[in-house]
């Protein structure tokens, strides 16, 4: 397995009502690589957001959903998704800023 780059962890910011009522409490979700780790997950928002400090990290496989097209079936793509809790003296993230 090749190493994964902090800059290739973080795919996708996590935009549902859930994840925008957790960013009261600093919680943000991100979609991630599928291999990536909890600590590459943090080293990655530590170095991808100015001024943030991550306190922790929960991360959670999802399984593809099974589709119909017709007569076939298939599967959508697995992901991993992060939920990154950062610490009270810790800057926002920007990229949620005025949604």
């Amino acid at each position: 397995m090749a190493s994964i780059q902090y800059y290739d962890v973080i795919l996708k910011p996590v935009i549902t009502e859930k994840s925008m009522a957790a960013m009261a409490e600093k919680k943000y979700t991100f979609l991630v690589h599928p291999q990536a780790t909890k600590s590459q997950v943090k080293e990655a928002v530590e170095k991808m957001f100015a001024g943030t400090k991550v306190k922790s990290v929960n991360t959670m496989n999802l399984d593809g959903k099974t589709k119909r097209r017709g007569m076939t079936y298939g599967k959508t793509a697995k992901t991993k998704k992060a939920i990154v809790q950062l610490t009270e003296e810790s800057a926002d993230i920007e990229i949620f800023e005025g949604l």
